[in-house]
């Protein structure tokens, strides 16, 4: 057997080091993909826990022997930014309110920072996340 001609061999090179090089780019997306993913998961959580929280902000109120639970934007706020800063993430409170006092509303944000910079990927994207909550008593 007669080895391939010297023209094939650079060929072949070529090709090989081309399939390298894309294979690298997709494994360097996948791997800032999944990151993306999973901040957007833990900002979701942030987000339900912080909501979950705002809803135990009622002012609890007896009137005629029933007892009646009211949330307040003051205290949902306070509960809720309490809940953010406790956790420590890098994620900031946006809002957080009630829309008919019985509901707490919480949006978070954190700025994600893809773990490989690519050119193919940006840096710095902002992350958001809302929930929605609704207090036990009514």
């Amino acid at each position: 057997m007669t080895s391939p001609a010297p023209r094939t061999r650079a060929g072949i090179l070529l090709l090989t080091i081309g399939y390298a090089v894309l294979a690298l780019v997709a494994v360097l997306v996948c791997v800032d993909a999944t990151s993306l993913y999973l901040s957007q998961k833990k900002l979701d959580a942030l987000a339900d826990a912080a909501a979950l929280a705002g809803a135990d902000g009622f002012a609890l109120t007896a009137d005629d022997g029933a007892a009646t639970a009211a949330l307040t934007g003051d205290a949902v706020r306070a509960q809720a930014a309490a809940l953010v800063a406790d956790v420590g993430t890098g994620a900031r409170l946006v809002s957080a309110d009630t829309p008919d006092g019985l509901s707490a509303r919480v949006r978070v944000a954190q700025t994600w920072h893809p773990p490989v910079v690519t050119i193919f990927v940006p840096d710095g994207y902002l992350l958001e996340a809302t929930a929605t909550s609704r207090t036990a008593l009514r």
